[in-house]
């Protein structure tokens, strides 16, 4: 098992940003997501997607909270999607993000979802048809319905990046989460094999482990990480390195040490607890070592 360390860095380099490449070059990420209950969580993860230094991020969430996320990120493109009863978004969203994801490098599916029933129908329409080149990150309540679908996320070759932590890693496994933290690198490694994707368990001690058995391991000493929406940048911030073109187990550990390193920076900034996960996105750029 490696650590995430400088070494582990220095061997595994993000890619440099040449001088005139525009922003279609630089990776396009389509983020899909977003509630009544949570209608604010997809614009933490677009603005962490442009932060590690894609090009462009376009957002799909529910009408009501289409207009207002793209007044408040200016830089993104917006999508309305329909809606079910629940304030979720629901299967007739499918077509939609279908187009939307042919023009697109790396689909981020899940930040600020809850529901279960109809975003089972959802992902399972929308992760049907492996595209050529296309990563994905899985998260959220798209994530805890991926239990059953070990073939559809394997047929996409290794490219689906997993993001649960203890409670989802429970539901996927169909164990507890006291198993799952008495040996979290064993669950991490069983659920990669299974759906032949990046697994990244989450927690104080942050496992990512790939389908053949090469594992990561991140310990955080920012405790402050613990808060809402910490996920969602998270998620963004891998989802903006994959459409670099960074390979899925690299942008997995480095989007870990990159969230870390924030966390770090924001409570040395403001104090150990009590930041909030906007307050991680300004750190990441002078993070990055390209």
């Amino acid at each position: 098992m490696n650590r995430i360390d400088l070494t582990w860095r220095n061997a595994n380099p993000l890619p440099a940003s040449a001088n005139g490449t525009d922003k279609n070059k630089r990776g396009r990420v389509f983020a899909v997501g977003g509630s009544r209950r949570v209608p604010g969580a997809l614009g933490l993860t677009a603005q962490a997607v442009l932060r590690v230094g894609a090009g462009k991020v376009r957002m799909g969430t529910i009408e009501a909270a289409a207009i207002p996320l793209g007044l408040a990120m200016p830089e993104a493109g917006v999508i309305a999607l329909p809606e079910g009863e629940d304030g979720e978004l629901g299967p007739e969203a499918a077509p939609l993000i279908n187009e939307q994801l042919e023009t697109c490098d790396t689909f981020v599916f899940g930040p600020g979802m809850s529901g279960r029933s109809d975003v089972g129908a959802l992902t399972k329409r929308v992760i049907d048809k492996p595209r050529a080149g296309l990563a994905i990150l899985l998260d959220a309540a798209p994530l805890a319905c991926a239990a059953g679908l070990e073939t559809m996320i394997a047929a996409h070759d290794c490219r689906v990046v997993l993001t649960p932590h203890h409670g989802e890693m429970a539901y996927l496994s169909g164990t507890s989460e006291e198993a799952i933290a008495a040996d979290p690198e064993k669950a991490a490694r069983e659920a990669a094999r299974r759906f032949r994707a990046i697994v990244v368990l989450k927690d104080a001690r942050t496992i990512i482990a790939s389908p053949d058995g090469e594992t990561l391991v991140h310990d955080s000493d920012a405790p402050g990480l613990a808060t809402g929406g910490s996920g969602d940048v998270l998620a963004g911030v891998i989802g903006g390195l994959l459409a670099r073109g960074v390979a899925p187990l690299t942008a997995a550990g480095w989007g870990v040490w990159l969230h870390g390193a924030a966390g770090r920076a924001a409570a040395a900034e403001i104090g150990p607890t009590g930041f909030l996960a906007r307050e991680l996105l300004p750190h990441l750029p002078r993070l990055l070592i390209v």
